[in-house]
């Protein structure tokens, strides 16, 4: 084995950038000698890379020099050992292999971000000897680790993981009926978790809170609509493509380094534009009136807000998107600004209103991206508009065709003009409209970002609005990671706890993305949450010869990437725990 450093160089957005991978050398049966990346580090500082250079030698070092013998006194012999039971191995066994690795990561986060002091007050063990504290904790790992219905985690996964084991209890505890009730106790103390949160942050991660990102997404569900008109589940504009099914929508605040602070679910026919007012409420109540700036997309505020958090006794800022209807009315204006870089393939240039400042950004390599998504879905419709003309349709089947190629266009369709007669004996015909496409190229690559902080750099305004990429990564980590969606929960109550798990989950997976930045920005939760699941706890059964059974509950050792993380993490796996010898039917600890 021989593990070493190896770095590859790649030109991106203008600039070098050098990525770091862990590889090691390992010799086939056949002598040959092969590399396997053990692990991808990203980009690294230097003090990163030296790190992880000593760390690699303290799990790898060199093999030690050979010495020479030397021959002293002869050795006393040893005291003779007491009897000790004696084991039959030919008959040893392995029972109840599970998953540890993971839930063991899951609990170290958890106690990180001291969820079972704030819960514990919270959720006191029930008359019957119910731990709430722990059936929560099994739920919030469960949907980090390997997301799924309750139902599941009661029929199979509680007995595959090591849950029990590192929480010391038993099967009961994913009882069905108490998965359920646990989610019954968690919403009254929101608001808590949310101060607790803040604070944990900050110790943890040095956290700041003078900039937030604010956005919404939707989570739909798989049941019929429901009756009631006051049910938050309704039909509404589904980011998630599925228009057919009610869904929520749900407001997120983080900050720019990707730690949450905040979330709201709302019913599923809110327009975006109506629920900024109401939340900026909620945080002036929560974390104080500091002066705090805003990152938001467009669509989400509307005048009337911004005119709100323009008021000096607010103390607001706010940098947001536009909509394309805006650089409309500015562009005589913007024409004659100078543009300026921001970086190698990125301009900008600064146009200041009486109330606002406005940036205007050309993005070539967005530019690149845009026209080669438009000539695709051009070329497709152009490709689908002739077949038509040579096939002999009805004018109703034509109209209904039309319309399936104007869906899979999309915003493409307006540039073309099609004119279908009344009477299709006439024929039909379309035609390119060169003068919106000549807009339309104009446009690409190009947007329009508006702040009330006068006075700031748009090289410094356009760095800021791209961490709203962050909002964008959480609600994939929700939705992907974390599998958020679908929600199969029917009683009403149940769907926003069924959100609040996901959102303590998300708040674990973004404690272990805080600790990898540490020491490695390349590193993902996802990652290294699938590298420590391969280590499994076994059952050891060792019958004895005079009768009874020795019982070692042991975990496999970890491999060389897991013991690279280790180390760097600087985290130390559990002693083992002692054996236990079962006789005549009963268990002793």
């Amino acid at each position: 084995m021989g593990l070493f450093l190896r770095k590859n160089a790649r030109f991106k957005n203008g600039k070098d950038h050098v990525y770091w991978n862990i590889v090691e050398n390992k010799r086939a049966s056949s002598g040959k000698v092969f590399q396997r990346q053990v692990c991808y580090l990203g980009e690294l500082s230097e003090a990163q890379r030296l790190a992880w250079q000593g760390v690699i030698q303290q799990v790898d070092p060199a093999p030690p020099q050979s010495a020479e013998l030397v021959f002293g006194p002869p050795i006393s012999p040893l005291p003779q050992p007491a009897p000790v039971p004696q084991v039959n191995f030919s008959q040893f066994s392995l029972h109840h292999p599970r998953q540890w690795g993971a839930c063991w990561i899951a609990d170290r986060l958890w106690h990180d971000l001291q969820c079972s002091e704030f819960w514990g007050p919270l959720l006191p063990t029930g008359r019957e000897g119910t731990h709430w504290l722990h059936i929560l904790q099994t739920l919030v790992t469960y949907r980090l680790i390997d997301p799924g219905s309750e139902w599941r985690l009661h029929r199979e996964w509680f007995e595959q993981s090591a849950m029990a084991d590192l929480l010391g209890e038993d099967s009961s505890l994913a009882a069905k009926d108490n998965l359920y009730r646990c989610l019954d106790k968690l919403l009254a103390h929101k608001d808590a978790l949310f101060n607790h949160l803040q604070a944990r942050w900050q110790d943890l991660f040095g956290a700041r809170f003078e900039i937030v990102l604010y956005d919404l997404t939707s989570t739909y569900f798989e049941i019929d609509p429901p009756e009631d008109p006051n049910d938050p589940r309704q039909f509404g504009y589904s980011r998630d493509k599925r228009s057919d099914c009610v869904q929520v929508v749900i407001a997120l605040v983080i900050t720019p380094d990707g730690f949450p602070l905040a979330y709201e679910v709302l019913p599923g026919n809110t327009a975006d534009k109506s629920t900024l007012k109401a939340f900026l409420k909620k945080l002036r109540r929560r974390y104080g009136k500091e002066q705090r700036t805003w990152i938001m997309d467009r669509g989400i505020p509307t005048e009337e807000t911004l005119a709100i958090m323009r008021k000096q006794r607010h103390r607001i800022s706010y940098l947001v998107g536009t909509p394309k209807g805006k650089l409309n009315q500015l562009e005589s204006k913007l024409a004659d600004r100078p543009w300026k870089a921001a970086r190698p393939t990125v301009t900008v240039k600064l146009l200041g209103e009486e109330q606002d400042t406005y940036v205007f950004v050309e993005s070539k390599n967005r530019v690149l991206k845009e026209r080669s998504m438009r000539r695709r879905k051009l070329k497709g419709l152009w490709a689908r508009l002739k077949d038509l003309s040579g096939m002999k349709l009805q004018r109703d089947e034509l109209m209904l065709r039309l319309g399936q190629a104007r869906e899979k266009a999309g915003r493409t369709y307006q540039l073309v003009e099609v004119k279908v007669p009344e009477k299709l004996d006439e024929g039909w015909s379309y035609e390119l409209r060169k003068d919106r496409l000549k807009t339309v190229r104009q446009r690409e690559g190009r947007y329009l970002l508006r702040t009330n902080m006068a006075g700031r750099n748009p090289e410094e305004l356009w760095e800021m609005y791209l961490r709203l990429v962050e909002i964008e990564e959480a609600f994939r980590d929700l939705k992907s990671d974390l599998s958020l969606r679908p929600v199969w929960h029917w009683k009403e109550r149940r769907v926003e706890a069924h959100i609040f798990v996901a959102f303590m989950a998300y708040c674990l997976h973004v404690c272990l993305k805080g600790h990898l930045k540490k020491v490695a920005g390349g590193l993902t939760p996802r990652a290294v949450l699938g590298k420590f699941a391969a280590i499994q706890l076994v059952d050891v059964h060792l019958p004895l010869d005079a009768g009874g059974t020795l019982i070692m509950t042991r975990r496999t050792q970890p491999d060389t990437d897991q013991k690279l993380l280790l180390a760097r993490l600087g985290w130390t796996l559990p002693e083992q725990g002692p054996p236990r010898i079962r006789a005549d039917g009963t268990l002793e600890k």
